[in-house]
């Protein structure tokens, strides 16, 4: 079944307009109460946190009151990021976690994810099952004894102990460090954390007002942070997306660094320790080809998914994989977490310092990456791209002019109302060639103008 509602990462849409609405709220709050009522009958317990959007309070009350109105406890725990949701849903032996945010999209957007009992996000069948109750036309009225709601104090403090217990009691003292919440669901956990295991911090973006989540600053906008790592000579910057479940890193130099070089700094780290299950990194098609050759050369190989972390997260589940991740940030450590957490991801990096005794530019020196362009441009409609002749031809046109030396993928984003366009080439020129070709065929055709 195609599904309408869930994308590759939950809900997701403008706050205030459908389905991001207090009345679909309430539906999805009945929904996910009755799919759980249809599996185990008795009351069951539904913990809901949310990031610094200003709209997250309606989303919370819309979808408790539904939640509540079919017989389920509901736990309240406030702004916290994403993976304190799953951590949470997990220890707390609930029945299900829900995460109102729109990651790292403007204030405007909003959106919801849903965990399981495991604290792992749902798979196709649950979404689908979700979905269908969302969608009936005519929702029957609740039947049964009405639930309750419980403000949920110590959320923070067992999601903090749970992230600093992921490095052991290993200190990082000695270590300064810059950390950019994007005015997130990280603003008041991200800092704490590194201050209580002994790191000097220099926090920004940690004020957020409803409105000021991501704006120029966070994961998508790593410059302040490089700015502030060069002014305090810190030895590293963390800067976090909206619900801190990813994270991008600065040097000590001031320089972005790939989601892709922290993979494989992690995948060779892991191998040291002999814990990366089967010599395998779980990756998405988006990685850069320097990926894989790099870790070749380790004896470590990349097995490709999807987009979407949890598309990752499944691969590594059905294969016994331990490590997997995507160049957007995410980055998962199964031993450890049951999704992205841009928190626990910093710690592994910091530990990976200590331990070594190098900087971040060194420990990622070992890679090289393919020249890459990588274009989002908004769309008016999705259709299937192999119904569109122009894109089609222009793709084909693009691929026999790089041959074996580059890669073409074009894809709709599952989150937003976009095409993505990524060319990767061996030379740098022949990537914004073809890109810039293939993204005039998009515009002429069912998009307007780039946004990357």
């Amino acid at each position: 079944m195609k599904k309408q509602l869930f994308g590759t990462d939950g809900i997701r849409g403008k706050a205030n307009q459908w389905p991001i609405t207090p009345e679909v709220g309430m539906r999805i709050g009945r929904a996910v109460a009755r799919v759980l009522n249809a599996q185990v009958a008795g009351q069951h317990k539904v913990v809901i946190g949310k990031d610094t959007r200003i709209s997250g309070c309606m989303l919370e009350n819309a979808i408790t009151a539904g939640l509540v109105s079919e017989g389920a406890c509901v736990w309240l725990t406030g702004p916290v990021p994403t993976p304190a949701i799953a951590y949470l849903t997990k220890s707390m032996a609930c029945d299900a976690g829900v995460m109102l945010t729109a990651s790292h999209n403007p204030y405007s957007d909003n959106g919801i994810k849903i965990f399981g009992p495991d604290g792992y996000k749902l798979n196709d069948e649950m979404e689908e099952a979700v979905e269908a109750i969302i969608l009936e036309e005519s929702l029957s009225e609740p039947n049964g004894e009405l639930g309750k709601v419980v403000r949920f104090g110590d959320a923070t403090g067992r999601y903090i102990e749970f992230a600093k217990a992921s490095i052991g009691a290993k200190a990082l003292k000695g270590l300064k460090i810059v950390i950019d919440c994007a005015n997130g669901a990280g603003y008041f956990v991200g800092p704490l954390i590194l201050e209580e295991l002994g790191a000097e911090v220099i926090s920004m973006a940690i004020e957020p007002d409803g409105r000021n989540i991501n704006a120029g600053v966070g994961a998508l906008n790593p410059k302040l942070a490089g700015e502030m790592v060069k002014s305090h000579q810190a030895h590293i910057g963390i800067c976090l997306d909206g619900d801190a479940d990813r994270v991008i890193f600065v040097n000590e130099n001031g320089e972005e660094i790939s989601g892709d070089k922290v993979l494989y700094m992690c995948a060779k780290a892991l191998k040291a320790q002999g814990k990366l299950k089967k010599d395998t990194l779980v990756a998405t098609v988006m990685s850069n080809l320097g990926l894989q050759s790099a870790l070749a050369k380790e004896g470590i190989r990349v097995e490709s998914t999807g987009v979407g972390d949890r598309l990752v997260i499944e691969c590594m589940r059905q294969h016994g994989y331990s490590l997997g991740g995507e160049n957007s940030g995410h980055i998962i450590f199964a031993e450890s977490s049951t999704t992205g957490d841009g928190l626990m991801s910093a710690l592994k990096v910091l530990e990976m310092m200590q331990d070594s005794g190098k900087s971040l530019s060194e420990l990622g020196s070992g890679m090289e990456e393919f020249p890459q362009e990588l274009s989002a441009l908004n769309i008016t409609e999705k259709p299937p791209i192999e119904s569109v002749p122009d894109l089609v031809q222009v793709i084909t046109d693009v691929e026999d002019e790089l041959a074996a030396d580059g890669r073409v993928l074009v894809r709709y984003s599952g989150t937003e109302n976009k095409i993505r366009v990524l060319v990767e080439a061996k030379c740098a020129l022949a990537a914004k060639s073809a890109s810039d070709k293939i993204c005039a065929v998009v515009e002429a055709t069912i998009g307007s103008k780039s946004l990357a």
